[in-house]
């Protein structure tokens, strides 16, 4: 009987386990971003993992504005950059089936914030926040680009 108890907790612990590497995976891809104000479409981001093995996304397409638009409020190596092409998602960890620990560059301020990603029904979730905990923050609501 303690034999059949280890393998079930074996076989539930490794599905929970692929289960939230699935996640990840998930949120690996091209995304919408919609204004969390306006709810404006406003730019493809395409998120992927970095040859460090960390997380990036970076504006892959704008979808509105002029073409060549530069982050003019940006500063240092990102100032004047054109948005698209642009990374601002930066060196986020896969834990816990979620993107963490990274920073999310914000182009409309040029300045940084503390990043979560997560998905909630099919969603992507983006939070940005000013402390690590992400208590000081909001969110923005991403969709699936086709």
């Amino acid at each position: 009987m303690n034999k059949k108890l280890f393998f079930s907790a074996v076989l539930l612990a490794f599905f929970g386990v692929a289960n939230v590497f699935g996640q990840v995976d998930q949120i690996v891809g091209n995304w919408k971003t919609v204004d969390d104000k306006t709810a404006e479409e406003r730019s493809i981001v395409s998120i992927y993992q970095g040859e460090d093995g960390l997380y990036y996304g970076k504006i892959a397409k704008m979808l509105v504005g002029e073409a060549g638009l530069l982050c003019t409020e940006c500063e240092g190596a990102d100032h004047n950059t054109p948005l698209e092409g642009l990374v601002i998602i930066r060196g986020m960890k896969a834990e816990k089936g979620e993107l963490v620990g990274g920073r999310v560059l914000d182009p409309e301020s040029g300045k940084f914030y503390y990043g979560k990603i997560y998905l909630k029904d099919g969603k992507l979730v983006l939070r940005g926040s000013l402390d690590k905990r992400g208590f000081l923050g909001r969110n923005q609501t991403w969709l699936r680009a086709k």
